[in-house]
């Protein structure tokens, strides 16, 4: 599978200390207590009953070409779902040591999801993701090209990691529908022709600061009862966030208009 970075190689995760290797990230990138960790057994259990553990190895660390647990540095997990009668994936989690951030592997590994669904013959994903986080929120639904209808309030309830800075694990649902001609024609790298526009949701630049300074922290979760309450009204209006860009301050936008997948 194909990596923006010539020495990162992405491919399934097979051995026992591959999927012991994620479970180091995730503590790694998320702070979490070993109560909120997701153990080895599960990523075991994901790759038996259909879902995915895919990888990011760095080539030039350990013994091997292939990459091994010593040289994982980044992963998504997956697990099968139905709804109405029809397979997805729920994607629960991906993740990339701090260090390689910004190299493109997120999108990486979400397009090797893509397919290796696409080959099984599945064709929906579905991810939660924090509306706070502008550059997941970038990810997912400029470059990725998902469409966010459902808005979840505290979907986690209280969260060890120190990323969520204490607030509520308020959630924005992602549906991707991996083989629509709107995610071809995105991924393509053409958002045209553009859609319309009805309403657009603010996210402030410093909004990461906020959550990680108890000082601010009362800054953030205005934000996040504000833009609680505009996501779930435009939502149960029928629309749906079908854009998303960021400002020359760095500001998020997200943007809404009618949801209509082609």
């Amino acid at each position: 599978m194909t990596s923006p970075v010539a020495d990162i190689l992405i491919r399934n995760c097979t051995s026992f200390d591959e999927l012991a290797a994620c479970v180091q990230i995730q503590v790694a990138v998320w702070g979490y207590e070993d109560s909120d960790i997701i153990p080895r057994r599960l990523f075991i259990v994901a790759r038996k009953i259909g879902g995915q553990v895919i990888g990011a190895f760095d080539r030039t660390k350990g013994t091997s070409p292939e990459g091994n647990a010593s040289s994982l540095v980044g992963f998504a997990m997956s697990l099968p779902a139905l709804v109405e009668g029809k397979p997805y994936l729920h994607s629960h989690m991906l993740a990339v040591l701090p260090e390689y951030r910004n190299q493109g592997l997120g999108r990486s590994l979400k397009l090797a999801q893509r397919e290796e669904a696409l080959s099984r013959g599945i064709e929906r994903m579905e991810w939660t993701f924090d509306p706070l986080e502008i550059k997941n929120a970038y990810l997912n639904i400029h470059k990725l090209g998902v469409m966010v209808r459902t808005y979840i309030p505290n979907f986690y309830g209280v969260s060890s990691s120190r990323l969520q800075g204490g607030l509520p694990t308020d959630r924005l649902l992602a549906e991707w529908s991996m083989s629509s001609r709107r995610v071809q024609a995105i991924l393509g790298g053409s958002h045209s022709p553009s859609p319309e526009i009805r309403e657009t949701i603010f996210v402030p630049s410093a909004i990461r600061q906020w959550k990680e300074l108890p000082a601010h922290r009362a800054d953030a979760l205005k934000v996040q009862t504000e833009n609680r309450a505009c996501f779930l009204g435009a939502f149960s209006r029928g629309l749906a966030v079908v854009g998303f860009e960021k400002d020359t301050e760095g500001n998020g936008i997200f943007q809404l208009g009618p949801g209509v997948e082609s």
